[in-house]
């Protein structure tokens, strides 16, 4: 069975903000609200550093995440992708859009 290697974090201040910003976003009182933006942008769920940019998930996240270095970036990654995944089944319908592979 595949157990994901614990590397530890490199820059805790940086991570510490992204990883903040990132749960406050897929909080279940704003996850929709995130989603929607996503489909009106016409983003991917999955596609953190495109949301990024366009600063869906804030302004102070762009700043915080280009101190990391390779390996605190994957974790980000890595986190970001496990709380897409973990968004309730109805709003992945409901956007189905943003969750769509085309």
């Amino acid at each position: 069975m595949y157990e994901q290697a614990l590397l530890p974090v490199q820059d805790g201040m940086h991570f510490g903000e992204v990883k903040e910003v990132l749960e406050h976003v897929f909080a279940p009182a704003n996850v929709a609200s995130y989603l929607r933006r996503l489909t009106s942008a016409n983003l991917r769920a999955r596609d953190f550093e495109g949301a990024m940019r366009r600063g869906l998930l804030g302004t102070s996240i762009g700043q915080a995440y280009s101190f990391l270095g390779d390996s605190d970036r994957g974790q980000v990654r890595e986190l970001y992708l496990s709380l897409v995944e973990r968004v309730v089944p109805e709003l992945r319908a409901k956007y189905l859009k943003a969750y769509a592979y085309y």
